[in-house]
């Protein structure tokens, strides 16, 4: 995590999440109808799943939201407004999936 955040990012350190939009750029004509890829960090989401006090999974669900609203355009380094639009919308979604029931088929 920490070679593809210093060599798509610029920042020479560890993440939790990189999202990597394929809407954007040279060949975004490609598939248009993905938003790209999102990778995250498991070992990092375990670490602070448990200094949270939340389950991993809890965690990850958390992470694959905020990458896929990033995906979607949100921002929350280049506007203090922004971070919070995306906070909010981060814990509608992150509530919609707490509520959805897996069930035998």
């Amino acid at each position: 995590m920490k070679v593809l955040n210093q060599n798509y990012r610029n920042r020479p350190r560890t993440t939790n999440v990189l999202a990597f939009p394929m809407r954007e750029g040279a060949f975004s004509q490609v598939t248009p109808e993905l938003l790209g890829d999102v990778v995250i960090s498991a070992e990092t989401a375990g670490r602070e799943a448990g200094q949270s006090g939340i389950l991993l999974a809890e965690r990850l669900n958390q992470l694959l939201i905020h990458g896929v609203l990033h995906l979607f355009g949100y921002d929350h380094e280049a506007d203090p407004g922004k971070a919070a639009q995306m906070e909010q919308k981060s814990d509608a979604l992150a509530a919609v999936i707490k509520n959805i029931r897996v069930t035998d088929h």
